[in-house]
Formats: C-alpha cells, structure tokens, sequence
C-alpha cells in the first residue's frame, strides 16, 4: 500500500477483530479482499476480550433457554427474531471457529469422539454456555483468524490505515463505490475502488473517559455511516462492564464476568458485600444494574472503588482458570488468591449502531456493518455477557452469503477523484485537537455516564455544539491527522448518543435518568435518520 495511491478490490473491510476477518475469510474464495487496521491488526476489541462465546453446547441447555436470557437482559427492547436467528446459528458458527483452529478449553471428559468443552456462566445467563480459552479467548480468536488470513492468498491486510470516508455514486441509484483511507505511515489520503465496503470498526467507548476498550474504539464506523445518510439506532445504551481495574499503572485493564461466574463477591471497602442489597441474583445480575450499584456504592461512601473478591477459592482453581489476570496483577503488586481487586466501573460496549437487516446490509446499496458497530436487535437495551462475539461471527457469515450472491453481479467502480488537499495547511496546533478531545470524554462521562438527567443531558449538547464548529473549521483548514480524524468521529457520535439518550422518557436497562425512573408500556428502539433526526 505504500507505494500506491489508488487501489482496487472487490471487498473493502475496514476492521481486523472478529468480525472483520471472519467475513475475509467466508469470502476471499470467490473475491480479492482488503481489510484495512487502524493500528496492528490485533489492536481491537476482540483481542482483549477475556470471557468467552455463547452457544448451547450442554446437553441441560436449550437455544430457547439462550433466546429467553437474552431478551431479559434486553429489557424489553430485543428483536425476538434476530435474537433467535443468532441463537439459533450459535453453535454452527462456533463450531466454526473450532474448525478453524480456536482452542478452547475442554472438559475433563474430552475425548475425539464425544468433543466436550469446559463451560463456564456469566450474568444473565441461566446455564453455563459460555465457551473460553482461560481468560483470553479474544486473544485466542484473533490469532487463529490472523493465522488463517495470513495464509490466504486472496486476502490483504493494511495497517496504520484509518477509513476516512466511504465514498458514494451520485446518480439516482446511490451505491458505495469506495472509501478514502489514511494511510499514517505516508502521511497521505489514498482512494481504494471497490464494489462493497464492510464497516467492521467496532464500538465507540472512547467517547468516554474511562473505557475499557483499546483506544481504537473510536466510533468510526458509526460517524461514517450516519454521513454517508444511514440510520443509527439505541445509541443512548451504553455498557459500562462493572469491574474495570482500579490502578494508576494499568489503564483499560477489564477483569472478566467469568469472575463472578465463578464465584467472586464484590465488597465495598470495609470487606462487606453489597449486590445482594440491589438484585437477588446479587453477582450474577446483568451488568447495568451491577455497574449502577457499584457506582451507588461508590457516590454514598464517597469511595474511589469497590472491590472484587475469589480469595475465598482454591489458589490453584484461581491459577487455573484465570492464568492471564493472575499473572497481570501479580505484576502490580496484587495477589488475587489472597486478597480482594480493586475495580471500578467502565464505558465498555455500544449496544446501538448502525441499522442492519439480517445479512448486515445497511440503508446504502454496498455498504456493510457487522459486528459492534452494527445495531441488529440482539442487545436491545443491554447487551447480555457473551454474545458480542458470537455476533460478530453469525453476522459475518450471513454478510458472508449475501456477499457471495451480489459480488459477481457488481462491476468495478472507476472515475473516483483523488483527495484534494491543495487547499488546507498543516496544523501547527495539535494541542487543540488534544484539548478537545479531553473535554469532550470528561463531559461525556460527568454527563451523559451510569445515571443521567434532563439537565446533564442539556449541558452535554450544548458542549457538543461548540466543539462541533471548532472541529469542523479545523477539518476544514488542516490536513488531516489520526488524532483530528478520531476527534470528529467520537464528537458525531458524542452528539448521537445525547440526541438518542435525550428523547427516551424512561429509565431502561443501560439507560438510568433520574427525571424519568419510570418504564414505558410500550417501548421502541430510539432510531436517528440524517434527515430528520428523531424517528420512533
């Protein structure tokens, strides 16, 4: 890629997680493939995911015992049949990812014959369902997929690529015919002609101060969608996963759900425990409401954290099942078969997104969203511990299918002008971006966080609006950048999230406003339009 400034390919992937490459993979037999990364291809979400896949693989277990735990966790805002589509395609899809080489971790009664594997249980989830590898299965997904990509002679992966723009025909019969990409080691926009752009760029957790997420999480995808004139949906269901490390040299550091599965208290600082105050599920209560009681608990006692604690289990049982956590606090000083873990709650998973149907097709002919970035009705107003991942591979073989049926039929786009930049300058003031981008994800958290209010709400958007001119004029006069790029994208988002979160007049599941604790009768997915805006 560094030699050329326009490129051609049948399929323009922009994301190297779960979804990305799995859809690379279900297509590159038929079709030329380039999946484009922001930074190395391993450096998403995925990567860092530590619990598991859901899918029933336990003879007790049931699709419709999925399919009922997935809409309680939903609130009441899932989409029955995408809900039983994904649940439905679950094992296959896993099955899958075991063919393609994902270790995960077997049962003591494995044999060839009668393939068992370890299960564990998450919140939510009433059976144990949840496939894994230790605690990294994210880590063991991305590099299978990545071995197999690397092996694949149709398939080329860029990195240190940001999509900037998709780029759409102007005639009557709209259609994605490429994208302006960054090339950051170049320094320089590059055109890439192809017939479909799949946006698998993840969710937009970097919206806020404390995430998580990889600084990768940037909402591209999403910004880019809504300006090329797609729809978004549920936009104000934000996950914050409730037991993020508390610890100044360990940012972003997720302590998995499969802690709690496995039997963790959490304690508030004087070792007392508290979730069986707020849920009678106490530990194993969906992540909004322990997220919310741990936030309570933080605000009444004035705490900086809570406190996670499997101490009272066997040493070797901790060692065993959660080796790459053990391992990392080890490092800070923290012995987790000995003492309780500092945690505090953090901006996770973005349960909204850009609309899709059922092949991951958005409002645009060519244009693609699979996996986080997408909204498809499976999460509703909280996304249940597990099934992002699985998502993300059912999404990318039903993409896949729809794909292998419309690419033979589309032809190579030409006639796409080169990026223009004969008019802007380079920037001189970097700090302004820095600045911005700083006070954007502290008024996001301080406001539009774990529990909101009309008022918090308002002063949210008023910030959004000044910024918005100020990026915008910067967008106008400069050359681009990696960081001013993310910054427009999060600031588009930032607004997304606040017009979704402002015209729903209830408190449902990852949404909490003060001003309105009451449910709706009948409630409906928050959809935003480039045209007008609000639409129910």
């Amino acid at each position: 890629m560094k030699d050329y400034q326009e490129y051609q390919c049948d399929a323009l992937i922009v994301g190297s997680g779960a979804a990305g490459l799995s859809l690379a993979l279900q297509i590159a037999d038929s079709a030329k493939v380039i999946v484009i990364s922001k930074q190395k291809k391993s450096e998403g979400s995925t990567y860092y995911a530590q619990g598991g896949i859901a899918a029933v693989f336990d003879e007790t277990d049931s699709v419709t015992s999925h399919i009922e735990d997935t809409k309680i966790a939903g609130a009441g805002l899932c989409e029955t049949e995408t809900v039983k589509f994904i649940a439905e395609n679950a094992k296959q899809s896993v099955q899958w990812l075991i063919d393609g080489g994902v270790p995960f971790d077997k049962d003591d009664k494995y044999t060839q014959s009668n393939p068992k594997y370890h299960l564990t249980q998450e919140g939510g989830h009433s059976h144990r369902r949840i496939l894994h590898a230790a605690d990294a299965t994210g880590m063991a997904m991305q590099n299978s997929l990545q071995d197999n990509v690397h092996n694949h002679p149709n398939i080329q992966v860029f990195e240190s690529c940001n999509a900037l723009d998709v780029i759409c025909s102007d005639d009557k019969n709209k259609r994605v015919i490429g994208a302006y990409v960054w090339n950051r080691s170049q320094e320089k926009v590059e055109t890439v002609h192809c017939k479909t752009v799949i946006l698998a760029t993840g969710g937009a957790s970097k919206v806020y101060q404390y995430t998580s997420n990889p600084d990768v999480s940037s909402g591209d995808g999403i910004a880019m969608a809504w300006r090329a004139g797609c729809r978004v949906a549920n936009l104000e269901f934000n996950q914050f996963h409730p037991t993020c490390l508390f610890h100044p040299d360990a940012r972003n550091f997720l302590l998995t759900e499969a802690l709690r599965g496995e039997g963790a208290y959490l304690r508030r600082p004087d070792g007392s425990r508290f979730m069986p105050e707020f849920d009678d599920r106490a530990e194993l209560a969906p992540r909004d409401i322990v997220a919310r009681a741990i936030d309570f608990e933080m605000k009444r006692l004035g705490a900086d954290c809570m406190f996670l604690d499997i101490s009272h289990k066997n040493p070797e049982f901790i060692t065993h099942h959660f080796p790459t956590i053990y391992e990392k606090l080890l490092t800070l000083g923290i012995d987790m078969t000995k003492e309780p873990i500092p945690i505090v709650p953090a901006a996770h998973y973005t349960c909204g997104g850009v609309m899709v149907n059922q092949q991951g097709e958005t409002d645009i002919p060519g244009l693609f969203a699979i996996g986080e970035v997408s909204y498809t009705g499976l999460h509703g107003a909280n996304r249940m511990a597990s099934n992002s991942l699985l998502e993300c591979v059912v999404y990318a073989h039903s993409a896949a299918e729809k794909l292998k049926e419309l690419l033979p039929n589309i032809k190579m786009p030409t006639g796409i002008p080169t990026w223009d930049e004969t008019q802007v300058q380079s920037s001189d003031e970097e700090v302004v971006i820095q600045h911005n981008w700083h006070e954007l994800r502290l008024f996001m958290w301080d406001y539009v966080g774990i529990v909101r209010t009309d008022k918090r709400l308002e002063r949210a958007m008023r910030r959004i609006d000044m910024l918005n001119k100020e990026v915008f004029d910067y967008y106008s006069y400069f050359r681009v950048s990696n960081n001013l790029l993310e910054l427009r994208n999060l600031l588009q988002v930032a607004e997304l999230i606040v017009r979704s979160a402002m015209s729903r007049k209830e408190s449902r599941g990852l949404h909490y406003n003060l001003d309105h604790l009451n449910k709706l009768d009948d409630p409906k997915p928050t959809v935003l339009t480039p045209d007008n805006y609000v639409a129910q």
